[in-house]
């Protein structure tokens, strides 16, 4: 049986037109693979960082401050108290699954939104599924000014005597 030299048998117009569709189909996967490998070279010289802000920020003039006032920083979920023994910083965020707690005005408790948390002014627990007490933060008097470190946690019984 002789081979048939298939170069020299023309190709039928069916024939061609698969041979066409499948050229373009490969075309366009090698394009689109050239098309994801530039994406992901040009994300990768573009820096892919998180810019946070300070942890530390100013509070205020302590003496401008009354007694008995809890300050809220919502933004930095941070309690500034101005206590009888001086002044502290509590966290915001609850010791149970980590949400941003509430202070009412007029009232002397902090509460979770989430799971009914009840926290006193102190940060210590009153009720709830809250395993411990608020975190106590980092408070310094720096050139006559208040200055929370919400990085920085320290012992409860904390307080910045001014």
């Amino acid at each position: 049986m002789p081979l048939i030299d298939d170069l020299e048998v023309s190709a039928s117009r069916e024939e061609l037109e698969r041979r066409r569709f499948l050229g373009l189909l490969g075309s366009g996967a090698l394009g689109l693979a050239g098309l994801g490998t530039l994406i992901a070279g040009v994300r990768y010289l573009e820096p892919d960082v998180l810019y946070e802000e300070d942890e530390r920020f100013t509070v205020g003039r302590p003496e401008t401050i009354p007694v008995g006032t809890l300050l809220v920083a919502r933004t930095r979920k941070v309690y500034v108290v101005h206590g009888p023994r001086g002044f502290y910083a509590i966290s915001a965020v609850c010791s149970h699954f980590g949400c941003v707690t509430r202070h009412t005005p007029g009232q002397a408790r902090i509460t979770c939104p989430c799971h009914g948390s009840s926290f006193d002014l102190t940060g210590n627990v009153i009720s709830g599924p809250a395993p411990s007490g608020l975190v106590h933060l980092k408070l310094t008097l720096e050139h006559g000014l208040l200055i929370a470190d919400a990085s920085c946690p320290v012992p409860s019984d904390t307080v910045l005597e001014v």
